[in-house]
């Protein structure tokens, strides 16, 4: 009857630490204290797919066998990552398409915009990066949602 008991994980700390990774857009974090050890992780695989067909391809989901003729509806199928023209996030953080609530957006689908143009900003620990754009052309899709998290490397927006 000599069982080694862990420690007592306390809810509240679980329910902060899953605040805290909502907060600040991380997939996971780990604490480590004495002999207790807590790690909380989430799966964020779904979601940027669905930001991409719902955002930029409205009229997909009514008819996506016959209409084929449509240039954008093929880049939003298919996977943004591997697109020549794909701007990835170069930070964990949150995207804001617009530099204020209720401002315009930096950028639209069918904009063309010049090499270092902003266009969005990640804020991470609280200070608001701004997004250039690596090469100036049309702006063909945005993948992102304005308040977004996005993780390292995470395509924003696709650029040709």
């Amino acid at each position: 009857m000599s069982e080694k008991k862990h420690p007592a994980i306390d809810p509240a700390l679980v329910r902060e630490l899953a605040a805290i990774l909502s907060d600040t857009g991380l997939s996971e974090i780990e604490v480590e204290h004495g002999e207790l050890r807590l790690r909380i992780a989430r799966t964020l695989m779904a979601a940027p797919a669905v930001h991409t067909q719902v955002m930029h391809a409205p009229a997909a989901p009514t008819s996506p066998t016959p209409a084929g003729p449509s240039a954008p509806a093929p880049v939003a199928a298919a996977d943004p990552a591997k697109h020549p023209g794909m701007v990835p996030s170069p930070m964990v953080g949150t995207a804001y398409l617009s530099p204020e609530p209720g401002k315009p957006a930096f950028i639209k689908v069918g904009d063309t915009v010049t090499e270092g143009q902003t266009i969005m900003v990640v804020e991470a620990m609280k200070t608001f990066n701004p997004i250039p754009a690596p090469r100036a052309g049309k702006v063909i899709a945005i993948l992102v949602a304005d308040s977004q998290p996005v993780e390292f490397g995470e395509p924003l927006a696709i650029i040709e």
